[in-house]
C-alpha cells in the first residue's frame, strides 16, 4: 500500500518537476544572454574622438583668430590675463569664478551670469583641473576643452554627447 502510494505521489509529482526543470534552463539561459548583451563591446573609441576634437577646436581657433596654445595634455587655452599671486593649486584648492561655457557653435549652455560661484578644482571637469592653474586670482582664461576632458561621451543637460566645450573663466578668488 505505501509502494502505491509513494508511486501514485511520484506520478503527480513528476511533470511538475519537469516544468521546473524547464524554466531553470530557461532562466538560465535568459541570464547567459543578458551577460552576453552587457558585455557588447563600447562603440565608442576615445582615441578617434580625441582626434575628431582636436582637428574641430584646431579649425574653429583658425576661422575665429584665436591665439590658443595647445598644452601636453591637449586642452587648448588663451591667457586672457594673467593675473597675480602664487597659489600652488590643488585637488582641494578653493576657487571662485565668473565664467561662461559655451559649445563650438556658441550656444551657451552655462553661465555664473556675473555673480561667481565658488568651487573645490577636484570638483570640477578635468578641462578645468587642467586649464584653470594657469592663471591666478584676477586672471582670465579660455579654455577649448576636448569632450575627452568634458562629459566624453555622454550627454549632459543642453550639452550633446562628445561636445567640445569653450569656456571664458575669470578667477575672482583662490584659496
Amino acid at each position: 500500500m505505501l509502494n502505491v502510494c509513494f508511486q501514485m505521489q511520484q506520478n503527480v509529482l513528476n511533470p511538475i518537476f519537469v516544468e521546473m526543470n524547464k524554466i531553470k534552463h530557461l532562466l538560465l539561459l535568459v541570464c547567459i544572454a543578458g551577460c552576453f548583451t552587457a558585455c557588447k563591446k563600447d562603440e565608442h573609441d576615445a582615441e578617434k574622438q580625441f582626434t575628431a576634437d582636436t582637428t574641430a577646436i584646431r579649425n574653429f581657433i583658425v576661422a575665429n583668430k584665436i591665439p590658443a596654445i595647445k598644452d601636453q595634455s591637449g586642452i587648448f587655452y588663451q591667457i586672457i590675463a594673467p593675473g597675480s599671486g602664487s597659489v600652488t593649486y590643488s585637488t582641494t584648492t578653493s576657487v571662485t569664478s565668473d565664467y561662461e561655457g559655451r559649445l563650438l557653435n556658441g550656444q551657451v549652455f552655462d553661465s555664473s551670469k556675473g555673480t561667481p560661484i565658488t568651487f573645490t578644482l577636484g570638483g570640477v571637469i578635468t578641462g578645468w583641473q587642467l586649464g584653470i592653474p594657469k592663471i591666478q586670482k584676477g586672471g582670465t582664461i579660455r579654455l577649448l576643452i576636448p569632450s575627452y576632458y568634458g562629459y566624453e561621451n555622454r550627454t549632459v543637460g543642453s550639452i550633446p554627447a562628445n561636445s567640445v566645450l569653450d569656456f571664458t573663466v575669470t578667477l575672482t578668488d583662490v584659496k
